[in-house]
């Protein structure tokens, strides 16, 4: 069907349609219930935030199942590499993320206000700290991590979770989460009215700057920052079985920026970027909810497109033993095994499209404290 090196470039865009997929539709929730304490200030108006994302959020979240398992799948080495590496952040966002079904389910059963408020917290530690740490992540890769393979190829890393605290991974966990919690604002101002709304246009007209300035802060920190980033030195048979160990990597791609000199036109990604951060700032100005959330989705889609363009061949570069970085030429599974998995992903990823497509049109229209009072027991 496909030759190997043909497969193997399909499936790096393939686990990047589903990252984005689940940042695109799983991140509105994320910044939404980041934004909850602020944006709802009675219990009311806290539960319509909650329900605009409620019947959604479970669904949303296939998409980061589903690229676990791509990732998994298509990239056994990373997948290896990345869940030692980044055990206790990964555990830290699992936990945040068990928070979440048991608030959205337990938070309303009792009349009682502690008990609401605490869901209510726990819900906004649910959002915000998968974004922030996500993007921490990021951050780290784009500085190379502290791993390396030995003869035999078992991975060991040498490296703490208050590593990845630097301050460059806090500033791409900071793009993150404002880029996140933009989402989730447009996506409240489209879903809801009155006072909820009007908060959530001010929480996007923030945001916005804020990830403005840190994703354009991010660029040039890496361009004048002297943050190397990783080159092949030799040209290598992307159409074979490699060994990971078997290449040579440079540590003299200044900035990341060789590949947007090579090719001019990917230069228009991170513009994609800020046009997104522009376009969700001024509409969010003037009330118009539906072009601030494409705003928003543009931001996503270019900052994440940003990281990859800029990164590759690369996914996991390591910063303590270059040729043990990890690309998309030699990170993969068996040809067979792309093959079948991308016949699996032709089925199922058009069906999850589908179904969340449905379940958004049945399921459309502003959510209202009225609702919440005449279905105060049949709503979150």
């Amino acid at each position: 069907m496909f030759d190997y090196e043909s497969l193997k470039l399909i499936w790096w865009v393939l686990v990047g349609v589903l990252l984005i997929g689940f940042a695109l539709t799983d991140g509105f929730d994320l910044g939404a219930a980041a934004l909850l304490p602020f944006v709802g200030r009675t219990d009311h108006e806290r539960r319509v935030v909650i329900n605009t994302i409620a019947p959604h959020w479970d669904g949303n979240q296939v998409w980061l199942i589903t690229a676990g398992g791509a990732l998994f799948a298509a990239w056994p080495l990373v997948y290896a590499a990345s869940f030692s590496g980044f055990y206790w952040a990964m555990l830290l966002v699992l936990f945040a993320l068990f928070v979440r079904p048991v608030g959205f389910d337990y938070r309303s059963k009792l009349e009682n206000t502690r008990w609401r408020s605490s869901w209510d917290w726990g819900l906004f530690v649910g959002g915000l700290v998968p974004s922030l740490v996500f993007g921490v992540a990021f951050g780290n890769l784009l500085l190379g991590v502290p791993f390396q393979f030995d003869e035999t190829l078992r991975v060991s890393y040498h490296g703490s979770f208050w590593q990845l605290l630097n301050p460059f991974g806090l500033l791409a966990g900071v793009v993150s989460l404002s880029m996140l919690m933009l989402h989730g604002a447009t996506w409240l101002m489209m879903r809801t009215e009155g006072d909820i709304a009007r908060r959530s246009q001010r929480a996007a007209q923030l945001t916005a700057l804020v990830y403005l300035a840190a994703f354009i802060g991010a660029g040039a920190w890496l361009w004048l920052g002297n943050i190397q980033g990783f080159t092949l030195a030799a040209a290598i048979d992307t159409n074979a079985a490699i060994n990971p160990l078997g290449k040579s990597v440079l540590h003299d791609n200044a900035g990341w920026l060789a590949n947007y000199a090579q090719y001019p036109l990917t230069k228009l990604v991170p513009l994609t970027g800020i046009l997104g951060g522009v376009l969700a700032l001024a509409p969010a100005s003037g009330k118009r909810g539906a072009w601030a959330f494409l705003g928003s989705s543009l931001a996503i889609t270019g900052t994440l497109c940003t990281a990859g363009f800029a990164m590759f061949p690369f996914i996991m570069p390591s910063s303590l033993d270059l040729n043990s970085s990890l690309t998309l030429w030699d990170a993969v599974s068996s040809h067979k095994t792309l093959g079948i998995m991308f016949v699996a992903a032709c089925i199922f990823v058009p069906l999850i499209l589908v179904y969340t497509l449905w379940c958004y049109t049945k399921m459309w229209g502003k959510v209202t404290t009225g609702q919440i009072e005449q279905n105060s027991h049949g709503l979150y």
